[in-house]
């Protein structure tokens, strides 16, 4: 857990944070002249009263500061820090869920605004969990919060020390784990019925040459363009929902 104050942006990802008991609060911050005839600003009220929060109505000024001018839609929580899971609450996840493992690898991504599209997806694919490096990897920020619109309140996140032992471990659990390069197995045909883990490189360097060795197989998405590579959160997107699609069939 980070010791400084953070931040949730914007409506929706402040009402799935203000439902999530676990979930420390500080403050809720409403613009001022915000409409209380909203319903999302109605649901917000609600819940942070039920919670017996300090609501403070502040000058659109204020919140377009501590935002760091994102879209705030004029709803803040501050809160104490983003709490990480560990690997066996992932676990505890699908087992409660009564299904296959299946988790998310992220190996070093630092855009924000990935993790944060990688975190909607992952809960809308029914991932149980995604895995981050305490190194070279952006962490639980509010920009994150924002952009994965609600889901880092529904999708554990394991910080680990190291990526390669984790992955053992994984592997020593029953997990298989697949990786993606430009040369593989094309993803159409993975199936991720049984218990499995999705390895998602970087921006610009994809999966470390390390973690590649541990990984049972390949995929790669087939491209007929010009393009050589997508957006990480675009990939994952594809991936996760190829997974969805075996562990869920029509």
């Amino acid at each position: 857990m980070k010791n400084n104050e953070d931040f949730i942006i914007g409506r929706h990802p402040a009402v799935a944070a203000l439902r999530n008991q676990e979930q420390d609060i500080n403050k809720v911050f409403l613009q001022n002249g915000i409409s209380k005839d909203d319903e999302t600003v109605q649901t917000i009220l609600k819940l942070a009263k039920g919670r017996h929060l300090v609501i403070s109505n502040v000058p659109k000024s204020k919140l377009d500061l501590m935002s760091d001018h994102q879209n705030h839609q004029g709803v803040m929580l501050a809160i104490a820090a983003f709490k990480y899971a560990t690997i066996d609450d992932l676990f505890e996840n699908a087992a409660k869920k009564n299904e296959a493992p299946f988790f998310v690898i992220l190996d070093n991504i630092a855009d924000p605004h990935n993790l944060g599209s990688i975190l909607r997806t992952a809960d809308a694919a029914g991932a149980h969990g995604v895995i981050i490096p305490k190194h070279r990897s952006v962490g639980l920020t509010s920009t994150v919060a924002k952009t994965s619109a609600g889901a880092i309140e529904r999708v554990p996140v394991a910080k680990v020390t190291n990526l390669v032992n984790t992955v053992k471990d994984l592997k020593d659990r029953g997990v298989w784990v697949f990786g993606t390069d430009m040369q593989g197995t094309d993803y159409r045909r993975w199936n991720a019925e049984g218990a499995s883990a999705l390895i998602i490189g970087s921006e610009g360097k994809g999966i470390s040459p390390l973690l590649k060795k541990q990984v049972d197989e390949m995929l790669t998405i087939p491209m007929i363009g010009n393009i050589q590579s997508l957006n990480a959160s675009v990939a994952a997107g594809l991936l996760m929902y190829q997974g969805f699609n075996s562990r869920h069939p029509l």
